[in-house]
């Protein structure tokens, strides 16, 4: 019995994903190259973090993967799409087996409503892209994560299933609204071998993507589409017999994640993650299967795969996966890492504001080196929730911008996972975005739906100015008012200003996040079919473009905490977002970060006490509700024993 509910999405939205489990033992199948055990090499000399060797797929690894899960694909009479890709999202290959369907479908809302990509159909290829994409993005040598891992993290109840309704909504409710094909941060396949790169359709939580290990180094991701339909598990209780995760899962003997490190042996808030509901020993022996005698034609995607050939993968930390140690010059703790061009080139150094004329006193570059070293050391200090073995150090990315949403500066650990490039710079922006006095205007001045959700937030808050820079918004605080229930998990509670109404909300349908992207999506969905020439632009929303650049929101909203609005005495200045470990541990890093800033050089700092939106009380029924500002780990440090850290700040 499948006991699960797919629904799925547009070629432009996925589900994603963050923390789930995988259970069972290796597969003793086949597979020389194993996931392996083999731990971590100790840091250099002077080092805090270890930095992740350099492991990469070969073309002909790639035909093996391939070949693996078409053998179970037609063991179980099916036919499959099947996708590779690095840990920085290369696609290596795209195959199709004969007769595999070219199409998937994205199921309704639960009223029968087909709201933003609900009811779509969307190209198999783009699906299994995003599922392999997702399981490389979500990894790394201390976390495996699944799709399914995914869908266990996005839902409005956390666990998902029907026991569990009340509870609060996943940790990465709305994650999977990342990486979208509009981003101007995500890379695209006519910038050549440079990452990371952009997925069709944001991350996935339709269970059939697994991230590839090698020597215990996440090389990548493997994404299935074969039942044709495109969507998540609403009920964790029960084990599926999925036909998408029985064949991705056969693809990755011999590149195993390290059963230490996969999603069912980490928690998120006592729960364990699910990583699998098929084990090994429910595949078949697919070892010795080749490429070259597997029915099927490598497929040409549009934006992402020529279909030419196997392509072999980059290695994750040098120039050309465009992620790679920093320089003294660049930056000068020795642990950190940037974003690059593939020639040696920084694409976001730390500078000062570009926001002259529209601030007092911009960031300077002396300020902004101040916040994200500042930041940078408290990850440094912090125990991670997300990684094995426990009392791991926190990996992070931590992203800068200033009032205009331009990036100031983008650093990360060593092996943080991916996923949180995009997601931390979204956090900031969003931040920076909603405690700005520009915000009601920018969003009144969108087509579609958008302008409804600021008349919607007004009247649910009672005050006619809300988004006019009174109060200062953490993406903690915004998510409180995007959820389909408020407060979060309540039933029968109606829902947020900013999400849909539980009857109409999916995954795939958030409510404002989404609507703000909708157009992106659906130009590129055209884009990738073959139906329009022209691709989404580079800059998603349709938002005001600002100062002849993009809009202030250039690769979309985030609405899971992790981010807090910067602030010069009562002026605001920018934001800083931070995303790759636990929600908790996110939000300290932004806050304390920028307190400790403010502490070393003075002038900048969080919001005044005074304005931030955890003033904002909204009355529920007989009862007051206050939204939330931070919430920072009761004892976060492995240095020290110390408690509530963030108190009083």
């Amino acid at each position: 019995m499948r006991g699960r509910m797919k629904a799925g999405w547009i070629a432009a939205i996925a589900l994603v994903l963050a923390s789930c489990g995988g259970g069972g033992s290796p597969s003793s199948n086949g597979g020389a190259t194993g996931g392996g055990t083999t731990p971590p090499p100790p840091p250099p000399s002077g080092n805090l973090f270890s930095i992740p060797p350099a492991e990469s797929l070969s073309s002909a690894e790639v035909g093996t993967i391939i070949a693996q899960a078409a053998a179970e694909a037609r063991a179980r009479n099916a036919a499959a799409t099947i996708a590779v890709t690095d840990r920085v999202g290369n696609v290596l290959a795209v195959f199709a087996m004969p007769g595999a369907a070219a199409t998937a479908r994205v199921p309704t809302a639960p009223d029968g409503s087909s709201r933003d990509v609900q009811g779509l159909i969307i190209p198999s290829a783009g699906a299994a892209i995003a599922k392999a994409i997702t399981g490389a993005y979500l990894s790394s040598g201390g976390n495996a994560f699944s799709t399914r891992t995914a869908s266990f993290i996005v839902q409005e109840h956390f666990p998902p299933a029907p026991t569990t309704a009340g509870l609060e909504s996943g940790p990465l409710f709305g994650v999977q609204f990342s990486q979208l094909p509009c981003s101007d941060l995500a890379a695209r396949a006519s910038d050549g071998l440079i990452g990371p790169k952009r997925s069709p359709l944001g991350l996935a939580a339709d269970p059939g993507g697994f991230p590839l290990y090698q020597n215990g180094v996440v090389v990548g991701g493997i994404g299935v589409m074969a039942d044709g339909v495109y969507g998540f598990d609403p009920n964790v209780l029960d084990r599926d017999n999925d036909l998408d995760e029985a064949i991705a899962l056969a693809g990755t003997v011999g590149f195993e994640a390290p059963v230490a490190i996969r999603a069912d042996r980490i928690t998120a808030d006592g729960t364990s993650l699910r990583y699998t509901d098929i084990e090994y020993p429910q595949i078949g022996n697919v070892a010795g299967a080749t490429f070259a005698a597997t029915a099927g034609a490598l497929v040409p995607v549009t934006g992402y795969y020529a279909g030419a050939a196997l392509l072999a993968g980059s290695a994750y930390g040098t120039e050309a996966s465009g992620i790679r140690p920093a320089t003294a010059a660049e930056f000068s703790i020795r642990d950190a890492f940037v974003l690059t061009n593939g020639a040696g080139v920084n694409r976001f150094p730390v500078r000062g504001g570009t926001d002259a004329g529209d601030v007092t006193a911009p960031l300077t570059a002396a300020e902004a080196t101040a916040i994200l070293e500042e930041a940078f050391k408290v990850m440094s200090r912090a125990r991670a929730q997300i990684r094995q073995p426990l009392d791991s150090r926190a990996q992070v990315t931590i992203s800068l911008v200033d009032t205009r949403g331009r990036v100031l500066g983008i650093v990360r650990s060593p092996d943080a996972p991916i996923f949180g490039i995009d997601v931390s710079l979204q956090k900031a922006r969003t931040a920076n975005f909603f405690s700005g006095g520009f915000a009601a205007n920018e969003l009144l001045a969108t087509g579609g739906e958008v302008p409804q959700f600021v008349s919607r937030l007004r009247s649910f808050l009672g005050d006619p100015a809300a988004l006019t820079g009174a109060f200062a918004f953490s993406d903690r605080a915004g998510g409180n008012l995007s959820r389909p229930y408020f407060p979060d998990g309540e039933v029968g509670q109606a829902n947020g200003p900013l999400s849909r109404p539980i009857e109409q909300f999916s995954p795939f349908s958030t409510g404002l996040q989404s609507a703000l992207v909708l157009g992106n999506l659906a130009q590129h969905l055209q884009f990738v079919t073959g139906a329009s020439a022209t691709d989404t632009p580079r800059g998603c929303t349709g938002l005001p473009p600002i100062a002849g650049g993009p809009s202030r929101l250039a690769n979309g909203i985030q609405i899971f905490p992790g981010s807090v609005p910067v602030y010069r005495g009562g002026q605001l200045v920018g934001g800083i977002g931070v995303s790759g470990d636990g929600i908790d541990q996110d939000d300290m890093i932004s806050f304390l970060g920028l307190n400790n800033a403010g502490v070393r050089i003075g002038g900048i700092g969080n919001a005044p006490a005074d304005r931030r939106a955890d003033r904002i009380v909204v009355q529920v029924g007989s009862r007051q509700v206050r939204l939330r500002y931070v919430n920072c780990p009761f004892a976060p440090f492995l240095d020290t024993t110390a408690q509530n850290v963030c108190e009083g700040l």
